[in-house]
């Protein structure tokens, strides 16, 4: 997936995407651009793996972050985060795959809690990691 990150960042796929997910914020303020990139890596998280995600997610966010004129490290901070909250299916993360069968969990399962646990992630993401870094 570096491959791929480096040719968004290099074709302008990046900033395209960049440009769409900014324009969908607007001038709502960076904590709502921290929740529609929470939105955006947890949904693609959770179907491919979380560090694949992260490294799709990076170029659009660290050009998001200059298009709206605010520091990257909490965006950065923000994608880190949030790629780790891949939890609502088996295929997010490793770990998940590997305990399913052993311990006898239905595809359902991750979800039940997953989503609970997903919650407090975004609390961090969107409000403590800007009480961190600072926009």
């Amino acid at each position: 997936m570096i491959p791929l990150s480096n040719a968004m960042q290099k074709t302008g796929a990046a900033a395209t995407l960049a440009d769409g997910l900014v324009s969908m914020v607007g001038d709502a303020g960076p904590r709502v651009f921290l929740v529609g990139l929470f939105v955006l890596v947890a949904v693609l998280g959770q179907l491919i793996s979380n560090t694949a995600t992260a490294l799709i997610v990076i170029p659009i966010a660290i050009t998001s972050a200059a298009e709206l004129g605010i520091s990257p490290i909490p965006v950065l901070m923000c994608v880190l985060v949030s790629s780790t909250a891949a939890l609502l299916t088996p295929v997010a993360t490793p770990a998940n795959l590997m305990i399913m069968d052993p311990a006898g969990y239905r595809f359902a399962d991750y979800s039940r809690l997953g989503i609970v646990v997903m919650a407090w992630y975004a609390v961090i993401s969107i409000l403590w990691v800007p009480f961190v870094w600072s926009f």
